[in-house]
């Protein structure tokens, strides 16, 4: 298996600026997620960054650096300006691994590579948790997924699909946002318009399918703690690092 993963890193955050940098027991963040990468079977990990702070830090501690535009709306943009920087084939793998999942599991990076390269049929995978918690099939900040009998994703919906109320939790599945693209995909998905749907539920990966890719999805093989979004978050991963946990 060959595949490369990117990390695009911004130093802007609403929450957390310069939230790739800030230090998580004595490294920054972006760092404890680069060493996850490097300890996947990726080729090789590359940080993708508009800002001169992040590509010092990065270079600092040994990293490959794409300078990107300035202008890209989201990480799907930037890898794409990778893969064609790096003049990488259309039939090449990439894996986009977001810069404040510092925790994650080098084996899922492996997996949704894995995945894509298994299944020709589709130009995405991705992974999904179980949801057990009642509460959170009603939480629209829980992104959820129906899938296939083959594992390809039928719809993503912050709305609780399959419809159940909310007073279960059963056969439904939360979207984990780690996704390995076809370099092919990845040029397409860029000079596509947004679609109408993507708009609606604010959900990226609504553009692909609403273009006919298919989007392979399966559950991770490892339960994937939460990445960094706000101070609180900030402070847990702190603390299951320090606690030698990672």
């Amino acid at each position: 298996m060959s595949f490369s993963v990117v990390i695009p890193a911004r130093y802007a955050s609403t929450r957390l600026p310069g939230k790739p940098l800030l230090d998580i027991c004595g490294k920054p963040m972006l760092q404890h997620t680069y060493e996850r990468a490097l300890e996947s079977k990726a080729d090789r990990v590359i940080i993708a960054t508009d800002d001169v702070r992040i590509q010092e830090v990065a270079e600092g501690f040994g990293a490959l650096v794409c300078m990107t535009s300035s202008s890209h709306v989201s990480g799907t943009d930037r890898i794409q300006e990778v893969s064609g920087q790096l003049q990488m084939l259309e039939s090449d793998l990439v894996v986009n691994v977001q810069a404040d999942e510092p925790l994650i599991p080098p084996s899922v990076i492996n997996q949704v590579a894995e995945n894509l390269q298994q299944d020709s049929e589709v130009g995405i995978a991705t992974l999904c948790e179980t949801i057990t918690d009642k509460e959170e099939i009603c939480d629209s900040n829980s992104v959820k997924v129906v899938i296939d009998s083959r594992g390809h994703a039928l719809y993503f919906s912050r709305a609780t699909i399959p419809w159940q109320g909310c007073v279960s939790a059963k056969n439904c599945y939360r979207h984990i946002g780690i996704y390995a693209y076809r370099v092919a995909v990845l040029n397409q998905f860029v000079a596509w318009p947004v679609c109408e749907l993507e708009v609606t539920e604010k959900l990226e990966q609504l553009r692909a399918l609403y273009n006919g890719i298919g989007i392979h999805v399966a559950v991770s093989s490892e339960s994937i703690p939460p990445g960094v979004d706000t101070e609180r978050d900030l402070e847990l991963v702190r603390a299951h690092i320090s606690a030698g946990k990672a």
